[in-house]
């Protein structure tokens, strides 16, 4: 009897146990017992799920070793962070495989879907051989198959994306039983033969974006500097045929401000300097400071007084429509506001922590002297028309989201 077990319950986990489950006796293991307690009691802190998407008798959380022992198909979905220098930090992964090694029986099959760099799935298989005295493709089988959910995205969701998979065997059976489980939650399934090239397929994805967005940060800068209308020059550059656009803004979260650091430390591992890799990073660091001095000029040029004044920052998650505060730059930018006025506020209705305030300035943005908007979103965007319609001179948007 198949029974699956997914190891790490955020925004890529998640979704996988409750679509397997569906089908399959699915077992959620995850280390932290708050959001074990959270999901038994079918309360989804992200905001993604509602109650009823947990009525499912095949599905179990747990945070016991034991309880996911008689497991035969494990789906590993941790976050693979950074360290202080900005070096891959692949604990969890290490502990994900330490609690299956606990567990690992013959013919049981492995997939990882963390973002990782090229060689770790690899390297992690050798852990298990070496630990269980197992030979991979033979004893078990190993796999990786790279998370491509998008947080907050309703349409490119689990059942939508383009579901790519890499498998360390040949054996049809094997392929098939891995096809016949990720079917059932993906509508198109891509094999490849290669797993250290999906490893890095994943890893340019991220690294694209990260750098096309910086390459739109730095001319917003170029414009500041040369007091030139930004939104003027990319609705002319618009007009040439193959001219591509994308928006400039804070990059944030757990995903694209990480991603470009895994490549490069395997290239540097391999004699290689990655300077395209990295240079999106160098440029996207800077719009925290950009943002804040663009605040303090306008606090001066229109001559507001900090200590009396008002400030409402709208769109606080470092993303619009998710509650995840990871690596937030907005964040960063309102806690640096808030050292120098007390009297500033924050409206996100996907942030908790916001909702008091929100709750007490919706009707009334008048109220403010300052509106700095920081995220692009459709709600945000009637708020910004409801305040230009009435107040404009308060309103600062600086990565030109709606004043263009």
């Amino acid at each position: 009897m198949l029974k699956i077990c997914v190891i790490g319950l955020g925004y890529v986990g998640l979704p996988i146990c409750l679509k397997s489950s569906n089908k399959f006796h699915t077992t959620g293991f995850d280390t932290n017992s708050i959001r074990i307690k959270n999901l038994n009691s079918k309360f989804d802190q992200n905001n993604e799920y509602k109650k009823s998407d947990f009525n499912n008798k095949n599905l179990i959380f747990t945070n016991k070793i034991s309880d996911i022992k008689d497991c035969n198909f494990y789906i590993i979905c941790v976050p693979t962070p950074i360290d202080k220098n900005n070096n891959p930090d692949l604990l969890p992964i290490k502990n994900s495989f330490e609690t299956i090694a606990k567990v690992l029986k013959f013919k049981d099959i492995i997939i990882l879907e963390s973002t990782v760099y090229p060689g770790v799935t690899d390297k992690f298989t050798k852990f298990l051989e070496k630990k269980k005295k197992l030979i991979s493709n033979k004893d078990f089988f190993i796999g990786y198959s790279p998370e491509r959910i998008n947080p907050g995205d309703k349409k490119n969701n689990l059942t939508n994306i383009n579901k790519i998979i890499a498998l360390n065997t040949k054996n049809k059976n094997i392929i098939l039983k891995v096809k016949n489980i990720y079917k059932n939650f993906c509508k198109k399934l891509i094999f490849s033969q290669n797993i250290k090239e999906t490893e890095t397929a994943k890893s340019i994805e991220n690294i694209q974006r990260d750098l096309n967005i910086s390459l739109f940060n730095e001319i917003l800068m170029i414009c500041d500097k040369l007091k030139l209308d930004y939104s003027e020059v990319i609705r002319l550059a618009k007009t040439k045929w193959n001219f591509i656009n994308f928006e400039p803004g804070l990059v944030g979260g757990h995903c694209l401000p990480v991603d470009p650091y895994y490549l490069s430390y395997i290239a540097k591992e391999n004699k290689f300097d990655s300077i395209v890799t990295l240079a999106g990073r160098k440029t996207n660091n800077k719009m925290e400071d950009f943002v804040f001095k663009k605040f303090i000029s306008f606090i001066k040029l229109n001559n507001i007084n900090l200590k009396s004044s008002k400030i409402l920052i709208v769109g606080l998650t470092y993303k619009y429509g998710v509650s995840d505060m990871r690596n937030s730059l907005n964040l960063k930018i309102y806690n640096r506001i808030k050292k120098i006025t007390k009297k500033v506020y924050a409206y996100d209705p996907f942030c908790k922590e916001s909702n008091s305030i929100l709750n007490k300035y919706r009707s009334n943005f008048k109220k403010f002297d300052v509106v700095l908007f920081l995220t692009k979103g459709a709600i945000f965007k009637k708020i910004h028309k409801k305040i230009k319609s009435k107040k404009p001179e308060i309103i600062l948007d600086p990565f030109y989201y709606y004043d263009n």
